[in-house]
Order: structure tokens, then sequence, then C-alpha cells
């Protein structure tokens, strides 16, 4: 299996007592790739995306390839930099400041014959609404005209500040929905954008415009499963007590598609994205400790 994750990698700079800051590298799709590495070390999982030329893109690029990543659908920029947000904390609330404006990530949809190469390359391509989100209108229109008639598997994960007005947003979102054999949206994001009241109005949302599964994600309540027209039971997730919540839906995601994409079925392999998800928001950050996950590796499909 041959998988393609598309998107922006940032640096993350996180607290480490007063006054010091602990350097890190995040991002939606970045954070998929790495865990589906980590569980299906004998795929080739790629991670495709821009960088900059400078010694923080360097680093960034040394992290992709310690996580089992391929990296060679990573181009350079020599005028733009990688992206850098930072986390804060207060009364244990976290917030975010985000420095993203010259990111290379930006341009990754510019090269035309890079895009191409890239997807054909591949037997499945997983991208985010974030990807999209961060292009411009021509290059959101040449990469989703890239993807048409591919194996594709997209989280719309929506951050309407990333997008230069809501209805852009929905329409771009909905393009690309229809273009995916599995969508993974998240309910709370999907009822602020698009309005709906329940998980199976967005399942059925999608549905419609044409994705063949959809997987709707809900925190700590019930999702729904909508596949090839059958509405499934979804297994009840195992109530954990979450220590920080970051990475949740993006580890869910590739503990999912490690089962699914293997041939397990659509409940068995939300039950594999459950497990992953809960043991990721027991321990701080959205990567868990190479040791830590080693350790429950059996627990996921092999």
């Amino acid at each position: 299996m041959r998988i393609l994750s598309m998107g922006e990698m940032m640096v993350e700079l996180s607290g480490a007592g007063p006054g010091l800051w602990r350097e890190g590298y995040a991002g939606d799709t970045f954070n998929t790739a790495w865990y589906l590495a980590a569980l299906r070390p004998d795929w080739r999982i790629s991670y495709g995306t821009r960088l900059g030329q400078d010694t923080m893109s360097d680093r960034a690029l040394v992290e992709v390839a310690r996580a089992g990543l391929v990296t060679d659908w990573i181009t350079r920029d020599p005028s733009r930099s990688i992206g850098l947000y930072m986390i804060s904390l207060k009364d244990g609330e976290r917030s975010f400041s985000y420095w993203r404006d010259r990111s290379a990530a930006r341009l990754l949809a510019e090269d035309q014959g890079w895009l191409q190469a890239a997807i054909a390359a591949h037997d499945a391509i997983y991208l985010s609404g974030i990807t999209l989100a961060i292009l411009d209108p021509a290059g959101r229109q040449r990469l989703l005209g890239q993807l048409a008639g591919q194996r594709v598997i997209f989280d719309p994960n929506i951050r309407p500040r990333l997008w230069e007005d809501a209805v852009t947003m929905r329409a771009v979102i909905s393009q690309a929905a229809a273009l995916a054999e599995i969508c993974l949206p998240s309910f709370d994001d999907e009822a602020a954008a698009f309005g709906d009241t329940a998980p199976v109005d967005t399942a059925r949302r999608y549905a419609a415009s044409g994705t063949k599964e959809v997987v709707v994600k809900n925190g700590a309540g019930p999702l729904v499963i909508r596949s090839h027209g059958q509405d499934l039971a979804a297994p009840a997730p195992r109530p954990v007590a979450a220590t920080d919540t970051t990475g949740a839906g993006d580890s869910f995601n590739a503990g999912f598609l490690a089962a699914r994409l293997a041939g397990a079925d659509p409940v068995a392999s939300v039950a594999a994205g459950q497990a992953l998800s809960a043991l990721v928001v027991q321990h701080p950050g959205a990567l868990l400790p190479r040791d830590i996950l080693q350790s429950h590796i059996k627990e996921f499909p092999a």
C-alpha cells in the first residue's frame, strides 16, 4: 500500500518553563501520516508538502524521515520557510498563536507536473480541509483537478479562520468530499459550518455529494458510519480520562485507515481508530512517545 498524505507541517513551540519553549513538529496530515507509518511499517507512507531551505525546514525534514515517512515528495522553496505556532496555557486551557502567512506549504500545489507525478505514484491520497484552506483558489482547483478519479481520503477539518469566507469554505469542502472514497468529518466542525443538527445529518449530506463512506467523529459521543448507502451501528467509544485532546481526530483517522485499507470492515476499523485516539488523549501532545505507542502496538490490527 502506497499512501501520500498531503498538507502543512509546522514548527510547534510549547511551554517548557518560565521563558522557555520546547520545539516540536506537527500538522494534521503529518500527525496522521506519523501514526500510519508507526502502525503499518510494511506500507510506504509518503508525506507531500513544501518546506523552505532554512535551518528549521531542514530539521523538519529530518523529523519526517525519522518517523519512517518517505520524503521524496517534499519540495523546497528558497524564498519561504516553514510555518510556526505557539501553544499557551492559562488555567489549564490551551490557546494557539500562528505564523504561517509565508509558509512554503501554501505553494505545494503550484507545480502541476509535481502534483501529477506525486499522485500517480500512490494508491491512495490523504488530505484535509487545512490542506485546501492554505492554498490560493488556483492551487485548490489544480489539486482537486488532479484528484479526480483517484482513491481519495478526506478529513474536512474545518478551520474557518484559514478561509477567505464561509461561502468559499463550504463550496470547496463539498467539492473535495465529492471526490472522496472515504470522508472523516468531525460533527462539531460540521454543525458550525453547515448547520447540521446531528451526526447523521453530516453523514447523509456527504454521502449525497458522492462520498462512498462517511465516518462522523463526535468527540466522546457516539459517532455515525454510513458506508455505500447503509447506516452501520457504530461501537461505543471507551470512556477515558483525557489529559490532552490534541491530535485525537488525526490519530483516530490513522487507526481507522490502518485497519480499513488493510481490508477490515468499517465497524472494526472504527474500533481501531477509537482505541488509538483513546490512548493518545491520555498523554500530552499530538504525537505519542514512540516507546508508549510500541508498548500498545499489539492492540491494533497487524
